[in-house]
């Protein structure tokens, strides 16, 4: 049995944890209604990730503590602000969460933590808290592990022995901005264990080939996270740390979180009413298209466009600005082209190319295989399609206009839905 001081712990730092997005937290907010079923809001620090086949899976989203030495614009638990504070030993941040995963609550563990006396100390409690889960109680579940910039290389070391990922978050993507709004700080401090999770990937790879049953070091390998909107850096500059960080292979996922305006007593910031939510979104969708459409950054955004198109996505806005390379030709085009036309995803993309040996694919098919025709159909050519509805037929500005109208019209109707739920 759970004691209330634990109980009550957990709600205090459960909320100081809520704005690290990086283990993939649904975002949804959704609270139940009487006669309703589920509830994505609650005050337990349980959120939801989705591993890399695809299932979701539950963690327990808490920090070790929220005090903290540092005094971060951005940050609710900066140490000048005047809000609740708390800190879990080691062991009962151990007993909370083998109780949760006993009661089939949560499937693993995301802890951060404030950085408390200095960063090695800090470090250290993490570490023991893993250790304890995976030696004393034999714990098989997730463990993902926020780094503390500043720790040692031993420190990382060990980490990685136990957690299934680290992440350090890079926060503010420029150096400049992130010693004006978190002095303390600077991007060496947050490379410098990036590099030791790096290196010990490495290491552990070619140790592996010498031992088979050598322990894994991170074999989720690690993440990071930057804030958008908090400075006033373009979406180029921020992609482009993006690309260079995904050329390690140690890194698995970036994340970008939406600025939230919570100190907004500082001068420094922003005053923004909402985060930039859409903003962030396209982020996502540019990420993704670096990641697996093998689009490069300067195809996305260069020095005359430097921020993302906000009312249509990336891929959308690239094949609006080459209408030189439509319409393709779906059954002949190859797999890379294939990438670039809207509405066809990688999934999609490859169906078409095996479908095709076979014979010659129409609109129907193509719908099947999950194309979103009502993008697709102004960039291909195929069997039933009117080639006098392409892009070149019809100009880019009027593509546009129509596809934008249309996403606007399904907003409407999705925002009228939730009115009369």
């Amino acid at each position: 049995m759970l004691k209330e001081q634990t109980l009550e712990k957990l709600r205090i730092l459960a909320d100081a944890a809520k704005y690290d997005v990086s283990c993939a937290s649904s975002g949804t907010v959704r609270r139940n209604r009487t006669g309703g079923l589920g509830n994505t809001v609650g005050g337990w620090g349980i959120c939801h990730s989705f591993a890399e086949d695809g299932r979701c899976i539950s963690l327990l989203k808490i920090m070790l503590t929220n005090v903290c030495m540092y005094d971060c614009a951005y940050c609710i638990n900066r140490r000048s602000n005047d809000i609740r504070r708390a800190t879990f030993t080691v062991s009962e941040l151990v007993e909370l969460t083998v109780e949760f995963y006993r009661r089939n609550y949560i499937e693993g563990l995301f802890l951060s933590s404030g950085v408390i006396r200095n960063p090695d100390y800090t470090m250290e409690r993490m570490v023991a808290v893993a250790r304890e889960l995976r030696i004393t109680h034999r714990f098989n579940g997730y463990i993902h592990l926020k780094s503390i910039p500043g720790a040692t290389q031993e420190l990382v070391r060990q980490a990685g022995l136990y957690a299934d990922r680290l992440s350090v978050n890079v926060e503010i993507p420029t150096d400049e901005h992130l010693r004006r709004l978190a002095p303390e700080k600077n991007l060496e401090s947050v490379y410098q264990p990036m590099k030791y999770i790096h290196q010990g990937v490495l290491e552990n790879v070619e140790e592996r080939k010498k031992y088979r049953f050598a322990p894994r070091f991170a074999p989720a390998g690690q993440s990071t996270q930057m804030i958008v909107g908090a400075t006033p850096e373009t979406d180029r500059e921020i992609l482009r740390l993006s690309s260079a960080l995904y050329r390690r292979p140690s890194i698995k996922r970036v994340y970008y979180s939406g600025y939230v305006s919570i100190n907004t007593y500082d001068n420094r910031l922003p005053v923004l009413k909402q985060p930039p939510l859409v903003r962030e979104n396209r982020l996502y969708q540019a990420d993704w298209l670096l990641r697996f459409y093998r689009f490069k950054v300067e195809e996305i955004v260069d020095e005359t466009s430097p921020n993302l198109d906000l009312d249509i996505d990336p891929k959308l806005a690239w094949a609006l600005r080459h209408p030189e390379q439509f319409p393709v030709d779906i059954n002949r085009a190859d797999y890379d082209l294939l990438l670039r036309v809207p509405g066809i995803g990688v999934k999609s993309a490859k169906m078409i190319v095996v479908s095709r040996r076979c014979s010659s694919l129409n609109a129907t098919q193509l719908k099947k295989m999950g194309v979103v025709m009502k993008k697709a159909r102004y960039f291909i050519t195929c069997r039933e399609l009117p080639a006098a509805e392409t892009i070149n037929e019809l100009k880019p500005e009027n593509v546009r206009a129509l596809l934008v109208q249309r996403i606007r019209k399904a907003d409407a109707h999705m925002q009228l839905a939730l009115t009369f739920e």
